[in-house]
């Protein structure tokens, strides 16, 4: 199951205006195949068996689940216009670096189901969920006629039949960030871990495509050895060698010892959940920032408490949101793992210069970490960080530059925001950064 939004709209204004299914391009970013894992082969077997063998509840599983035998898959619902060029390039990846045999077809037996339902509907079924994947369902309606209940995942001892739900009227990018996780877990994976750094099987939800630790994990769990009904203890033995054949660079190094996320995923919940009180919220993303200090520098939960935390507090507290800001790009800034994480945090960082009055440093922040968020797709992203510079020059009094980045950046920010009402609202905010007054 994806957040998606639920994060979003914590962090974005433009996360409060639905996209209304508009028929936009892909951005121009090139779909090159996701740089290889940068972990050893030991830690990668680990990150594989508690991704495979265990639920996002944190229930265990008993049993390795996947299709044997090739997988069709089909579109169904009323999907928007990028969703089918999203998919088509989903799929090459798919059959190219994971090694999966997976196609496209027409036919209503197919083991994949990918339909598109309106995000109100989904959210009658699981609220607080972009998406979700439920198995042994063929269709949206037959998953309502039935209550909104299927089989449980751990009663599973292979993988039939499986239904992906997706919101038909999101933002392009959060559809397209749906369908990777979404589909990945109906092949593969059914847990998140925060410990992940590079990986859409992170409930923090800032990887939205499979990187290269998820196509070499999809890799493995698809490999020959693995069968479906194998214990953990089985699929453990095998994973040495499968990835040492698969990802010879990673041979040397052995696993990083996991640290439990304990209360602190519970306050991060907590902290995320619109169905709480802002009070509620502010004081457990207080708890799982203080909480962060415990992980390791560099690792994704270390920076991951302080920038929620900074996040409820940009217009409550400017001063400690910068201050909990600093202390998540410090974080980020450890490993290049996490280099998507550190461009999200620099540009809450702008919009805090542009409150502070100072342009100049807005203007940098945002044009340095646009190259990041353009090689991980991330549209959104990369609209904003423009937006934010675009505003900064306006006050620097190159208004013509200002003009030519937004016009350039347009086609893109359709894709990541879904309308232009919503770039719309997003460039007012950022214009009404400006110091308080003093009295």
């Amino acid at each position: 199951m994806r957040r998606g939004l639920a994060l979003a709209a914590l962090i974005s204004v433009a996360a409060c205006v639905q996209g209304g299914g508009p028929n936009v391009g892909t951005p121009p970013f090139s779909a090159t195949p996701a740089p290889k894992a940068l972990r050893s082969n030991a830690s990668m077997a680990a990150d594989i068996l508690d991704l495979a063998f265990a639920l996002e509840s944190g229930r265990e599983v008993e049993r390795l689940t996947r299709f044997e035998g090739p997988i069709g898959l089909r579109l169904a619902g009323e999907a928007p216009a990028s969703l089918s060029a999203d998919l088509g390039r989903l799929l090459v990846r798919l059959s190219t670096e994971a090694g999966i045999d997976i196609r496209q077809t027409d036919d209503v037996r197919a083991e994949i189901t990918i339909e598109a339902v309106p995000s109100a509907i989904l959210h009658r079924a699981a609220p607080g969920a972009a998406c979700f994947t439920v198995p042994e369902v063929e269709s949206w309606r037959a998953y309502a006629l039935a209550g909104y209940r299927a089989p449980d995942w751990a009663s599973l001892s292979v993988r039939r039949r499986v239904s992906v739900f997706l919101p038909s009227d999101a933002a392009p990018q959060e559809v397209r960030s749906c369908l990777h996780e979404e589909l990945a877990q109906a092949l593969g994976p059914l847990n998140d871990l925060y410990r992940l750094p590079d990986s859409v099987f992170n409930d923090d939800d800032m990887e939205g495509t499979l990187t290269g630790f998820d196509m070499l994990a999809l890799r493995a769990l698809y490999a020959p050895e693995p069968r479906s009904g194998m214990s953990r203890s089985e699929v453990a033995a095998r994973l040495p060698a499968i990835l040492g054949r698969l990802n010879p660079s990673g041979g040397s190094g052995g696993a990083a010892q996991v640290q439990d996320d304990g209360r602190w995923r519970h306050d991060i919940e907590t902290a995320l959940s619109p169905a709480n009180s802002p009070t509620t919220r502010i004081d457990a993303a207080a708890r799982a920032s203080r909480a962060s200090e415990r992980f390791a520098a560099g690792a994704p939960r270390a920076g991951f408490g302080p920038y929620v935390y900074g996040r409820q507090l940009m217009s409550r507290d400017p001063s400690e949101a910068r201050r909990q800001l600093d202390i998540a790009a410090r974080a980020y800034g450890q490993s290049a793992l996490t280099a998507i994480q550190a461009a999200h945090v620099a540009a809450q960082l702008a919009r805090l210069d542009l409150a502070a009055g100072d342009a100049t440093s807005a203007r940098d922040r945002a044009r340095s970490a646009s190259d990041t968020a353009a090689i991980h797709e991330d549209a959104a992203l990369y609209a904003e960080l423009a937006l934010i510079e675009a505003e900064a020059l306006d006050r620097l009094g190159d208004a013509s530059a200002a003009k030519a980045l937004r016009l350039d950046r347009q086609p893109v920010a359709r894709y990541g925001f879904g309308s232009d009402t919503a770039i719309g609202l997003m460039q007012r905010a950022l214009a009404a950064l400006w110091p308080a007054k003093e009295n």
